[in-house]
């Protein structure tokens, strides 16, 4: 199963430059945040707003795995959607998520991690 290896990415971003990394992190984060998250749920809210850092398979790319085997697994679901607000590290937080969407989120994750 494919890990994020923080080594390989970090290298990435060393042949992108500080200019190409900030860049980078902007469009990621830009997309992320980005209209368009209204009205979707589930899947179809992480393909639109998690899959371009987590990776649309879950093992991610800029942003941790979030799949199975992964340390997600071992968070609780509040922990997890706690984590999807306020947005740790380096991670946009998803304020204007709703309750609702964000527990559909949860409920996604767990449901991808059992596979």
């Amino acid at each position: 199963m494919a890990r994020f290896r923080f080594g390989s990415f970090v290298r990435r971003l060393r042949r992108l430059g500080v200019a190409g990394a900030a860049s980078l992190v902007i469009v990621v984060g830009a997309a992320a945040c980005g209209p368009g998250a209204e009205g979707k749920f589930g899947q179809e809210l992480y393909e639109h707003s998690c899959a371009s850092c987590h990776g649309s398979d879950l093992q991610g790319w800029i942003g941790p795995p979030l799949g199975p085997g992964s340390g997600a697994v071992e968070l609780t679901d509040e922990q997890l959607a706690g984590a999807t607000r306020i947005g740790p590290g380096a991670m946009p937080g998803f304020a204007r998520l709703t309750d609702e969407q964000i527990e559909s989120l949860v409920e996604y994750l767990r449901l991808r991690q059992q596979e």
